[in-house]
């Protein structure tokens, strides 16, 4: 295998690994919170955050590292104008899924704490969710961007 080869793999796969798991820790998430069971939410909310330490995480520090490498090797210009605007999206991307995680963390917290006395889950708890929904949109819409992006490698023009 050589190292372009083994390079695009690891580029697809990461960029798979993190869509896929964006998606369907989004999917559970939302799911569980519409059963309002506080155990399920606590126990989906636990295993949220474990996927997006071990995947998304791993996903996220590859993505620009095999990213760069195959422009490079491909001869692209690091400055070609979908690479930058990829790189934009991407730390836009990034400036969203940070305080997702944040986000994830205390509602699993508050989630965990509310269900072992069977409280209803608190005011703050209902707005770190709101928040994540807001967060977790233009997240989703810029990775599907940047795939775009990837694929087609549009001539635009950036001001």
């Amino acid at each position: 295998m050589t190292w372009l080869l083994l390079t695009k793999w690891l580029h697809i796969v990461s960029s798979t690994v993190l869509f896929g798991t964006g998606a369907g820790i989004a999917f559970f998430f939302v799911r569980a919170q519409r059963t309002g069971e506080l155990k399920i939410i606590a126990a989906v909310s636990r295993e949220v955050v474990l996927a997006d330490m071990i995947f998304t995480a791993t996903a996220v520090v590859l993505q620009p590292v095999t990213g760069v490498a195959l422009a490079r090797m491909a001869g692209y210009p690091l400055t070609a104008p979908w690479l930058k605007l990829s790189f934009t999206l991407y730390g836009l991307v990034g400036c969203c899924w940070l305080p997702v995680v944040w986000l994830q963390m205390r509602m699993r917290d508050l989630a965990m704490g509310a269900a072992e006395p069977d409280l209803p889950l608190s005011a703050v708890y209902q707005r770190y969710y709101r928040s994540w929904l807001m967060l977790g949109c233009p997240a989703f819409i810029g990775v599907m961007v940047i795939f775009y992006l990837m694929v087609a490698k549009p001539d635009v023009n950036l001001p």
